[in-house]
């Protein structure tokens, strides 16, 4: 049986599989373009350049991509600590080139396509080498607007630059004022404010991704849940007790068709699920699937890393992949012991420190 809900074009529907029997599955059905984004693609001159093309989400972004516009000219940037990545970026018809984004010159030698999207950041381990943050989050992304000023940019940001929100008034709005904590949230906002200094400099259009939480069943929020109710790990509802998520899949999407949707200045975007979710019920259904009894303390907090997505829902319509799927397939995932990126998203941490 498959649920069948519409997608992101608002027109079309299609049908959801039950589970995934393989990352070779996940990835293909994660990569799959809507009606709305080949047309969004289509309607943007010029080719595509991802820097950063290398985490967690940029390798299915850049499938995604291709799979899109064919036509254009799809270029994952990145060290490539991993060369077997690359093949596989290659193998799917995504040109590859080795670089540091934070080498000037390696960078102004980079291709300049029309079209970027911006993924390099530092966010984990940054508590520890906050020079190495800063660079990777500020530096660089000063280097990129330049060298790419004649270009438009989607840049990866995150929630984490607004302040944590009362869990009943519906998340923080574009227009919420920063307030970050820790030194990870500062330098995102570092790096906003470059992408931001030089749009208005050289009028350079984008937008400003603010991304929280992207559900890939290797890594997210569900999987962390789900992992540890499986472990029989105490869960501190007290920490984190609300969150916003939304499928990989749509958040690459929604980024690949910000480029149709850039604004003159570059300007912000929150992008997520449209729900405010409670931690204590996640952890129920997720249990309820894993026929486990969960382990839950504490008080839920009442404030949280929440965004509004209302701007981003009247753009793109809602997310074709709905919750109750993310949990089906996340639960699946994890009671079979199917492989994981072992990355936690810290989800929980108040502080900011990661």
């Amino acid at each position: 049986m498959h649920q069948t809900v519409a997608n992101d074009s608002g027109l079309a529907a299609t049908a959801l599989p039950e589970s995934f029997g393989s990352v070779e599955e996940l990835e293909e059905y994660m990569t799959r373009p809507t009606p709305a984004l080949v047309r969004d693609l289509a309607s943007v001159d010029g080719d595509i350049i991802i820097l950063g093309v290398a985490g967690k989400m940029g390798p299915t972004l850049a499938r995604m991509a291709k799979r899109a516009a064919p036509e254009k000219r799809v270029i994952g940037v990145a060290r490539f600590s991993e060369p077997e990545l690359q093949a596989q970026l290659e193998s799917w018809g995504v040109e590859t080139i080795r670089a540091d984004l934070l080498d000037e010159a390696q960078v102004n030698a980079l291709p300049k396509a029309r079209n970027v999207i911006f993924m390099a950041g530092m966010k984990f381990g940054a508590s520890g080498n906050q020079a190495l943050t800063w660079a990777m989050n500020t530096h660089s992304p000063a280097l990129v607007a330049n060298a790419y000023r004649d270009s438009r940019i989607v840049a990866f940001s995150t929630g984490n630059i607004y302040p944590l929100m009362d869990v009943l008034q519906q998340g923080a709005l574009e227009t919420t004022p920063p307030e970050p904590r820790g030194e990870y949230a500062m330098s995102c906002l570092g790096r906003e404010r470059m992408f931001e200094h030089f749009s208005r400099v050289h009028g350079t259009p984008g937008r400003l991704f603010r991304l929280n939480y992207a559900i890939d069943l290797r890594y997210g929020v569900l999987y962390d849940l789900a992992s540890r109710i499986k472990a029989g790990t105490q869960i501190d509802l007290s920490l984190m007790g609300h969150v916003n998520v939304i499928w990989q899949g749509d958040a690459n999407a929604q980024a690949l068709r910000c480029l149709a949707h850039s604004t003159e200045i570059t300007s912000p975007i929150n992008v997520s699920g449209p729900e405010t979710l409670s931690v204590r019920w996640l952890v129920h259904e997720l249990a309820k699937r894993l026929d486990v009894e969960p382990r839950l303390f504490g008080s839920d907090a009442t404030t949280a890393w929440l965004t509004n997505t209302a701007q981003a829902n009247r753009l793109f319509g809602y997310p074709s992949v709905p919750l109750t799927a993310m949990l089906d397939w996340t639960a699946d995932w994890v009671a079979r012991g199917e492989i994981a990126y072992n990355k936690p998203t810290k989800f929980e941490a108040r502080s900011g420190a990661f």
